[in-house]
Protein backbone atom coordinates (compact mmCIF):
# COMPACT_ATOMS: atom_id res chain seq x y z
CA UNK A 1 0.00 0.00 0.00
CA UNK A 2 1.60 3.48 -0.74
CA UNK A 3 2.01 6.10 1.50
CA UNK A 4 -1.70 8.37 2.27
CA UNK A 5 -1.06 11.72 -0.11
CA UNK A 6 -2.20 14.82 1.53
CA UNK A 7 -3.86 17.52 -0.95
CA UNK A 8 -5.06 19.69 2.03
CA UNK A 9 -6.34 23.14 1.73
CA UNK A 10 -5.47 25.80 4.46
CA UNK A 11 -8.55 27.73 5.50
CA UNK A 12 -8.38 31.13 5.76
CA UNK A 13 -10.82 31.55 8.83
CA UNK A 14 -10.77 29.35 11.59
CA UNK A 15 -13.52 26.40 12.33
CA UNK A 16 -16.69 27.87 13.21
CA UNK A 17 -18.95 25.09 15.17
CA UNK A 18 -22.48 25.96 14.84
CA UNK A 19 -24.07 25.94 18.48
CA UNK A 20 -26.69 24.09 17.19
CA UNK A 21 -25.51 20.95 15.07
CA UNK A 22 -28.33 18.49 14.08
CA UNK A 23 -27.11 14.87 13.61
CA UNK A 24 -25.27 14.16 9.85
CA UNK A 25 -26.13 18.00 8.54
CA UNK A 26 -22.56 19.77 9.07
CA UNK A 27 -19.36 18.42 7.37
CA UNK A 28 -15.70 18.67 7.70
CA UNK A 29 -13.50 20.40 5.13
CA UNK A 30 -11.25 17.16 3.97
CA UNK A 31 -12.36 13.50 3.24
CA UNK A 32 -10.27 10.30 3.02
CA UNK A 33 -10.50 8.57 -0.62
CA UNK A 34 -9.08 5.29 -2.05
CA UNK A 35 -9.88 3.35 -5.12
CA UNK A 36 -10.21 -0.68 -6.00
CA UNK A 37 -9.50 -1.96 -8.64
CA UNK A 38 -8.08 -5.80 -9.78
CA UNK A 39 -4.88 -4.50 -11.23
CA UNK A 40 -3.87 -2.50 -8.28
CA UNK A 41 -6.06 -3.63 -5.79
CA UNK A 42 -6.63 -0.99 -3.03
CA UNK A 43 -4.48 1.92 -4.10
CA UNK A 44 -4.09 5.99 -4.30
CA UNK A 45 -5.31 7.22 -0.69
CA UNK A 46 -5.33 10.48 -0.26
CA UNK A 47 -6.41 13.33 1.82
CA UNK A 48 -8.17 15.85 0.07
CA UNK A 49 -10.56 18.78 0.14
CA UNK A 50 -14.08 17.88 0.69
CA UNK A 51 -16.40 18.42 -2.75
CA UNK A 52 -18.81 16.45 -4.13
CA UNK A 53 -18.43 13.43 -6.38
CA UNK A 54 -18.04 12.91 -10.14
CA UNK A 55 -19.57 9.92 -11.03
CA UNK A 56 -20.47 7.49 -14.28
CA UNK A 57 -24.81 7.13 -14.45
CA UNK A 58 -24.27 3.51 -14.36
CA UNK A 59 -21.99 3.07 -11.93
CA UNK A 60 -23.21 -0.14 -10.55
CA UNK A 61 -23.90 1.10 -6.88
CA UNK A 62 -26.67 3.07 -8.29
CA UNK A 63 -28.53 0.16 -10.02
CA UNK A 64 -27.96 -2.61 -7.83
CA UNK A 65 -27.38 -1.53 -4.26
CA UNK A 66 -23.72 -2.76 -3.48
CA UNK A 67 -22.36 -0.14 -0.70
CA UNK A 68 -21.32 -0.80 2.67
CA UNK A 69 -20.47 2.11 5.60
CA UNK A 70 -19.54 2.34 9.35
CA UNK A 71 -20.55 4.60 12.04
CA UNK A 72 -18.13 5.79 15.04
CA UNK A 73 -17.05 8.65 16.58
CA UNK A 74 -14.03 10.75 17.87
CA UNK A 75 -14.57 12.46 21.27
CA UNK A 76 -12.83 15.64 23.20
CA UNK A 77 -11.76 13.97 26.48
CA UNK A 78 -12.08 16.28 29.56
CA UNK A 79 -7.87 15.96 29.38
CA UNK A 80 -7.80 17.73 26.26
CA UNK A 81 -7.07 14.18 24.54
CA UNK A 82 -9.11 13.01 21.43
CA UNK A 83 -10.51 9.13 21.96
CA UNK A 84 -12.02 7.10 19.74
CA UNK A 85 -13.89 3.94 21.31
CA UNK A 86 -12.93 0.67 19.87
CA UNK A 87 -12.51 2.05 16.09
CA UNK A 88 -10.69 -1.64 14.87
CA UNK A 89 -13.77 -3.52 15.91
CA UNK A 90 -15.82 -0.90 13.54
CA UNK A 91 -13.36 -1.64 10.32
CA UNK A 92 -13.18 -5.62 11.19
CA UNK A 93 -17.36 -5.00 10.83
CA UNK A 94 -16.59 -3.17 7.88
CA UNK A 95 -14.86 -6.01 6.28
CA UNK A 96 -17.20 -8.63 7.26
CA UNK A 97 -19.65 -6.32 5.28
CA UNK A 98 -17.40 -6.63 2.36
CA UNK A 99 -16.81 -10.01 2.29
CA UNK A 100 -21.12 -10.64 2.75
CA UNK A 101 -21.57 -7.70 -0.32
CA UNK A 102 -18.47 -9.61 -2.30
CA UNK A 103 -16.64 -5.88 -1.68
CA UNK A 104 -12.51 -6.93 -1.67
CA UNK A 105 -11.31 -6.57 1.36
CA UNK A 106 -9.21 -3.72 3.41
CA UNK A 107 -6.52 -3.65 5.37
CA UNK A 108 -7.53 -2.65 8.52
CA UNK A 109 -4.53 -1.48 10.11
CA UNK A 110 -4.22 1.13 7.26
CA UNK A 111 -7.71 2.34 7.16
CA UNK A 112 -7.49 3.01 11.04
CA UNK A 113 -4.08 4.81 10.21
CA UNK A 114 -6.23 6.70 7.39
CA UNK A 115 -8.95 7.33 9.78
CA UNK A 116 -6.71 8.76 12.46
CA UNK A 117 -4.55 11.37 9.75
CA UNK A 118 -7.50 12.22 8.87
CA UNK A 119 -9.00 13.20 11.96
CA UNK A 120 -5.49 15.02 12.75
CA UNK A 121 -6.25 16.77 9.85
CA UNK A 122 -9.88 18.23 10.98
CA UNK A 123 -9.38 17.78 14.96
CA UNK A 124 -10.40 21.32 15.29
CA UNK A 125 -13.78 20.26 14.05
CA UNK A 126 -13.79 17.72 17.58
CA UNK A 127 -16.98 19.65 19.91
CA UNK A 128 -16.13 20.23 23.00
CA UNK A 129 -19.75 20.85 24.13
CA UNK A 130 -21.04 18.18 26.75
CA UNK A 131 -22.69 14.86 24.52
CA UNK A 132 -21.36 16.07 21.17
CA UNK A 133 -18.55 14.80 19.05
CA UNK A 134 -17.15 14.24 15.66
CA UNK A 135 -19.17 11.35 13.90
CA UNK A 136 -17.05 9.04 11.69
CA UNK A 137 -18.77 7.64 8.47
CA UNK A 138 -16.07 5.25 6.25
CA UNK A 139 -17.90 3.92 3.72
CA UNK A 140 -17.17 1.67 0.02
CA UNK A 141 -19.81 1.56 -3.39
CA UNK A 142 -19.00 -0.09 -6.01
CA UNK A 143 -17.86 2.18 -8.95
CA UNK A 144 -17.83 -0.26 -11.76
CA UNK A 145 -19.68 1.46 -14.80
CA UNK A 146 -21.96 -1.54 -16.24
CA UNK A 147 -25.55 -2.56 -16.42
CA UNK A 148 -25.54 -6.29 -15.45
CA UNK A 149 -26.34 -8.00 -12.26
CA UNK A 150 -22.87 -9.08 -10.84
CA UNK A 151 -20.08 -7.62 -8.08
CA UNK A 152 -18.68 -4.58 -9.44
CA UNK A 153 -14.48 -4.57 -10.68
CA UNK A 154 -14.10 -1.13 -9.10
CA UNK A 155 -14.68 0.41 -6.05
CA UNK A 156 -14.32 3.96 -4.15
CA UNK A 157 -13.76 3.88 0.15
CA UNK A 158 -14.45 7.07 1.88
CA UNK A 159 -13.83 8.14 4.78
CA UNK A 160 -16.01 11.47 5.86
CA UNK A 161 -16.63 13.41 9.02
CA UNK A 162 -19.34 15.34 10.83
CA UNK A 163 -19.44 17.13 14.08
CA UNK A 164 -22.30 16.24 15.69
CA UNK A 165 -24.94 17.15 19.00
CA UNK A 166 -26.76 14.66 20.77
CA UNK A 167 -28.40 12.31 18.69
CA UNK A 168 -31.58 13.23 20.35
CA UNK A 169 -32.03 16.86 20.51
CA UNK A 170 -34.10 16.90 23.59
CA UNK A 171 -31.18 14.75 25.54
CA UNK A 172 -31.15 11.47 27.64
CA UNK A 173 -34.65 11.03 27.50
CA UNK A 174 -36.65 7.31 26.86
CA UNK A 175 -38.33 7.18 23.15
CA UNK A 176 -41.61 5.69 22.15
CA UNK A 177 -40.99 2.39 19.51
CA UNK A 178 -43.37 0.22 17.84
CA UNK A 179 -43.28 -3.34 16.93
CA UNK A 180 -44.49 -3.31 13.15
CA UNK A 181 -46.13 -7.23 11.57
CA UNK A 182 -46.40 -5.66 7.82
CA UNK A 183 -42.53 -5.61 6.91
CA UNK A 184 -39.93 -7.43 7.43
CA UNK A 185 -35.96 -6.05 7.19
CA UNK A 186 -33.86 -9.05 6.92
CA UNK A 187 -33.82 -12.66 7.02
CA UNK A 188 -31.50 -15.39 8.56
CA UNK A 189 -29.02 -16.06 5.54
CA UNK A 190 -29.52 -12.73 4.21
CA UNK A 191 -27.96 -9.53 4.62
CA UNK A 192 -28.91 -8.56 8.21
CA UNK A 193 -26.04 -9.14 9.69
CA UNK A 194 -24.26 -6.36 7.50
CA UNK A 195 -24.01 -2.93 7.55
CA UNK A 196 -25.56 -2.56 4.20
CA UNK A 197 -27.12 0.31 2.70
CA UNK A 198 -29.73 -1.86 1.40
CA UNK A 199 -30.62 -2.65 4.70
CA UNK A 200 -31.08 0.79 6.03
CA UNK A 201 -33.19 1.21 2.88
CA UNK A 202 -35.69 -2.26 3.63
CA UNK A 203 -36.37 -0.43 6.79
CA UNK A 204 -37.57 3.22 5.68
CA UNK A 205 -41.61 2.58 5.33
CA UNK A 206 -41.96 1.36 8.41
CA UNK A 207 -39.77 4.24 9.74
CA UNK A 208 -42.04 6.81 7.94
CA UNK A 209 -45.46 4.80 9.42
CA UNK A 210 -44.21 5.33 12.80
CA UNK A 211 -43.06 8.15 12.86
CA UNK A 212 -46.52 9.41 11.78
CA UNK A 213 -48.32 7.58 14.58
CA UNK A 214 -45.74 9.30 17.09
CA UNK A 215 -42.80 6.78 17.57
CA UNK A 216 -39.10 7.22 17.40
CA UNK A 217 -38.00 3.90 16.02
CA UNK A 218 -39.59 0.55 14.59
CA UNK A 219 -39.03 -3.12 16.54
CA UNK A 220 -38.34 -5.93 14.39
CA UNK A 221 -39.75 -9.15 14.38
CA UNK A 222 -37.57 -12.11 12.56
CA UNK A 223 -38.43 -12.35 8.78
CA UNK A 224 -39.66 -15.90 8.92
CA UNK A 225 -42.00 -16.41 11.76
CA UNK A 226 -42.49 -12.69 12.82
CA UNK A 227 -42.64 -14.03 16.15
CA UNK A 228 -38.82 -13.25 17.88
CA UNK A 229 -37.44 -9.68 18.89
CA UNK A 230 -34.52 -8.65 16.63
CA UNK A 231 -33.49 -5.03 16.65
CA UNK A 232 -34.73 -1.57 16.68
CA UNK A 233 -33.88 0.73 13.40
CA UNK A 234 -30.51 2.13 14.63
CA UNK A 235 -29.83 -0.02 17.61
CA UNK A 236 -29.95 -2.91 19.14
CA UNK A 237 -32.29 -3.98 22.03
CA UNK A 238 -31.92 -4.81 25.59
CA UNK A 239 -35.18 -6.20 27.73
CA UNK A 240 -34.25 -6.24 31.82
CA UNK A 241 -36.36 -8.42 33.40
CA UNK A 242 -36.50 -9.22 37.21
CA UNK A 243 -33.70 -11.86 36.52
CA UNK A 244 -31.86 -10.92 33.52
CA UNK A 245 -31.06 -8.81 30.86
CA UNK A 246 -31.72 -10.28 27.57
CA UNK A 247 -30.79 -9.44 24.12
CA UNK A 248 -31.06 -11.06 20.81
CA UNK A 249 -28.82 -13.70 19.92
CA UNK A 250 -27.04 -12.87 17.00
CA UNK A 251 -28.35 -14.98 14.18
CA UNK A 252 -27.34 -14.06 10.84
CA UNK A 253 -29.72 -11.32 10.68
CA UNK A 254 -29.00 -8.53 13.16
CA UNK A 255 -26.12 -6.19 13.23
CA UNK A 256 -23.20 -7.08 15.48
CA UNK A 257 -23.19 -3.74 17.41
CA UNK A 258 -20.29 -2.33 18.72
CA UNK A 259 -21.93 -0.77 21.66
CA UNK A 260 -23.98 -3.71 22.32
CA UNK A 261 -21.00 -5.44 22.75
CA UNK A 262 -19.59 -3.10 24.98
CA UNK A 263 -22.86 -3.33 26.75
CA UNK A 264 -22.50 -7.13 27.30
CA UNK A 265 -18.99 -6.62 28.73
CA UNK A 266 -19.73 -4.10 31.27
CA UNK A 267 -22.79 -6.07 32.30
CA UNK A 268 -21.25 -9.26 32.92
CA UNK A 269 -18.49 -7.32 34.63
CA UNK A 270 -20.93 -6.31 36.99
CA UNK A 271 -22.66 -9.80 37.38
CA UNK A 272 -25.38 -9.24 35.83
CA UNK A 273 -27.65 -12.13 34.72
CA UNK A 274 -26.99 -11.74 31.00
CA UNK A 275 -28.66 -13.82 28.02
CA UNK A 276 -28.50 -13.89 24.52
CA UNK A 277 -31.00 -15.83 23.50
CA UNK A 278 -34.39 -15.88 21.28
CA UNK A 279 -37.13 -13.70 22.38
CA UNK A 280 -40.38 -13.76 21.67
CA UNK A 281 -42.39 -10.44 21.22
CA UNK A 282 -45.56 -12.49 23.31
CA UNK A 283 -42.49 -13.63 25.84
CA UNK A 284 -42.18 -9.67 26.86
CA UNK A 285 -45.22 -9.19 27.02
CA UNK A 286 -46.28 -11.78 29.10
CA UNK A 287 -43.65 -10.67 31.37
CA UNK A 288 -45.13 -6.98 31.40
CA UNK A 289 -48.23 -8.45 32.71
CA UNK A 290 -46.72 -10.59 35.31
CA UNK A 291 -44.81 -8.40 36.48
CA UNK A 292 -41.57 -8.94 35.74
CA UNK A 293 -40.46 -6.71 32.96
CA UNK A 294 -38.18 -4.16 34.22
CA UNK A 295 -37.46 -1.56 31.37
CA UNK A 296 -36.29 -1.91 27.85
CA UNK A 297 -33.63 0.09 26.39
CA UNK A 298 -31.60 0.15 23.07
CA UNK A 299 -28.06 0.27 22.35
CA UNK A 300 -25.84 2.11 19.48
CA UNK A 301 -22.91 4.74 18.49
CA UNK A 302 -25.40 7.27 17.42
CA UNK A 303 -27.46 7.62 21.14
CA UNK A 304 -25.06 5.33 22.64
CA UNK A 305 -28.34 4.29 25.36
CA UNK A 306 -31.93 4.84 24.19
CA UNK A 307 -34.37 4.02 27.28
CA UNK A 308 -37.61 3.24 25.85
CA UNK A 309 -40.78 5.14 27.08
CA UNK A 310 -43.35 3.14 25.82
CA UNK A 311 -43.42 0.10 23.10
CA UNK A 312 -46.63 -0.30 21.00
CA UNK A 313 -47.88 -3.85 19.49
CA UNK A 314 -50.91 -4.48 17.73
CA UNK A 315 -53.34 -2.69 19.92
CA UNK A 316 -51.22 -2.98 22.97
CA UNK A 317 -49.16 -0.60 24.72
CA UNK A 318 -46.67 -1.02 27.29
CA UNK A 319 -45.81 2.14 29.12
CA UNK A 320 -43.07 2.91 31.25
CA UNK A 321 -41.11 6.45 32.49
CA UNK A 322 -41.99 8.69 29.84
CA UNK A 323 -39.86 11.84 31.43
CA UNK A 324 -36.74 9.95 33.13
CA UNK A 325 -34.87 6.52 31.61
CA UNK A 326 -34.46 3.35 33.82
CA UNK A 327 -32.15 2.93 36.41
CA UNK A 328 -29.90 0.73 34.38
CA UNK A 329 -30.16 2.90 31.23
CA UNK A 330 -29.17 5.34 33.26
CA UNK A 331 -26.37 3.62 34.29
CA UNK A 332 -24.90 2.57 31.30
CA UNK A 333 -25.37 5.26 29.70
CA UNK A 334 -23.29 7.05 31.97
CA UNK A 335 -20.44 4.42 32.02
CA UNK A 336 -19.67 4.21 28.61
CA UNK A 337 -20.02 8.07 27.78
CA UNK A 338 -17.54 8.45 30.82
CA UNK A 339 -15.34 6.02 29.07
CA UNK A 340 -15.38 7.80 25.76
CA UNK A 341 -15.27 11.14 27.17
CA UNK A 342 -12.38 10.35 30.17
CA UNK A 343 -14.56 10.61 33.27
CA UNK A 344 -14.27 7.16 33.90
CA UNK A 345 -11.54 4.47 33.71
CA UNK A 346 -10.95 2.65 30.31
CA UNK A 347 -9.96 -0.30 32.30
CA UNK A 348 -10.89 -2.46 29.69
CA UNK A 349 -8.14 -0.65 27.28
CA UNK A 350 -11.14 0.36 24.56
CA UNK A 351 -9.84 3.95 24.30
CA UNK A 352 -7.49 4.63 21.18
CA UNK A 353 -6.20 7.85 21.55
CA UNK A 354 -5.21 9.95 18.93
CA UNK A 355 -1.13 10.83 18.83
Amino acid sequence: MSEISFQTIKRETAVSIPDELVFGRNFTDHVFEMDYNPAKGWHNPVIKKYDSLSMDPAAMVLHYGQAVFEGLKAYKQVDGKIALFRPEKNIARLNNSNRRMCIPEVDEKFVLKALLELIKVEKDWIPTKEGHSLYIRPFIFANDPFLGVKASDVYKLMIILSPVGPYYPEGFKPVPIMVTEDYVRAVRKGIGECKAAANYAASLMAQVEAKKLGYSQVLWLDGVEQKYIEEVGTMNIFIQLNDEVVTPMLNGSILPGITRMSTLEILRDWDYNINERMISIDEVMDAHYNGRLVEIFGTGTAAVISAVSKLKYRDLEIKFNENEAGELSKKLYAELTGIQYGTKEDKFGWITHLD
